[in-house]
């Protein structure tokens, strides 16, 4: 509750509520993004309301992102590209180095993006410190290769670059994976910043795939591929990432310290989402009530995503609704000149349901929210 006071008018106070922001986004006066801002706005001076909201046992709101300013995207595409360089562009002329050279030049490098992110972090540039301290947890899967081909603990038969780790799926790679998985806990742990969950969310996703492929070699003698089974452990990985997700969430949004109450969810909700719904729609089916069932979980991914404040479930479950339909406008219009006409009007009636959505974002958000547990739910 907040009050306002017109300048150059008698002092009259006049009482907000949420709720009445609410209304004001239901008849289009101001958006829900706006609202938003006015209602952090309003409440972050506000030494009597924080005093108020502790007395009530409250905790302050998770802290969204950082900001999509020109200096965050120049820190972001700077720390992508030292990421990439490492990582994904691990080209042929790195071998000349070998296992143990390549490991000191890694580790000087990790040591190097360590003492940076400290620094950083003293001098209170968080989102540099955090870029830092994520490519070091991204040289971590280098450095655990190299000590194995140096050591001649590399299974034979595996890919003999590191390159592949990024390109090619195989079980010989968990080792590297779990190895990153521990650091990124533990670097998350001493740095506590939000980017730092990316690699650990792209880690989990990688391990689904290998660990798919590790049970196929070790069930077949032949050494088979079944893509169908890689589909469904992605469904049950995506799954199982959904649920940590969720309970990395409620415990951000109850922890009592203000560098645990940010935003660490995102990535894995990104990811879990991902692994889900791609190992959901590479389901194939010639019944049309298989089809009809998708159509409805992606219909339950929609609500699910406005239930608990998170899009990706939304821009997926929108998706999936799309291509259900586009499924049926190709169906009943086949071979006829009605096809684009009904093509066009599903696209219209998709803006349209944008549209609508918009404006009604705030109502639909506060009746869903109902229905979910409240550590969920958007402060």
């Amino acid at each position: 509750m907040n009050t306002i006071e017109p300048p150059g008018q008698p002092r009259e106070a006049v009482q907000v509520t949420r709720q009445d922001l609410h209304k004001a986004v239901q008849a289009g006066i101001i958006s829900t993004t706006q609202a938003q801002h006015l209602w952090a706005r309003w409440i972050a001076p506000g030494v009597a309301a924080a005093a108020l909201a502790k007395a009530r046992g409250d905790y302050p709101p998770v802290q969204a992102g950082p900001a999509f300013s020109f200096t965050n995207t120049l820190y972001y595409f700077g720390g992508m590209v030292a990421i990439g360089a490492m990582t994904l562009f691990m080209t042929l002329g790195w071998d000349a180095f070998g296992a143990w050279g390549l490991l000191a030049i890694s580790a000087a490098y990790l040591v190097a993006c360590l003492l940076v992110a400290d620094n950083l972090k003293k001098r209170k540039l968080f989102t540099p410190a955090g870029i830092l301290a994520t490519l070091a947890v991204c040289l971590v899967p280098l450095m655990v290769w190299c000590v194995q081909q140096g050591l001649g603990l590399w299974p034979p038969g595996g890919p003999e670059r590191y390159s592949a780790y990024h390109t090619h799926i195989n079980w010989r790679w968990l080792t590297l994976e779990l190895a990153t998985l521990a650091a990124a806990v533990v670097m998350l742990w001493r740095y506590r910043m939000p980017f730092m969950v990316m690699p650990l969310a792209v880690t989990l996703w990688y391990l689904n795939m290998d660990v798919a492929n590790a049970i196929m070699q070790s069930g077949s003698q032949t050494g088979g591929w079944d893509w169908e089974f890689m589909r469904d452990v992605s469904m049950v990985f995506g799954l199982a990432t959904i649920a940590i997700a969720m309970w990395v969430d409620v415990r951000c949004r109850n922890s009592k310290e203000t560098a645990w109450r940010r935003d660490y969810a995102y990535w894995l909700y990104l990811f879990g989402a991902l692994m889900f719904w791609c190992g959901l729609s590479l389901r194939e089916s010639s019944s049309e009530l298989n089809k009809l069932l998708y159509a409805l979980l992606n219909v339950f991914l929609v609500f699910f995503g406005a239930a608990i404040g998170r899009r990706v479930f939304t821009v997926f479950g929108g998706l999936g609704v799309a291509i259900y339909l586009g499924y049926l406008a190709h169906r009943v219009f086949r071979d006829s000149l009605l096809f684009p006409f009904a093509l066009t009007l599903l696209g219209l009636s998709v803006v349209a349901l944008g549209i609508w959505w918009q404006r009604h974002e705030a109502a639909i958000h506060d009746r869903l929210s109902m229905f979910v547990p409240k550590g969920l739910r958007s402060r």
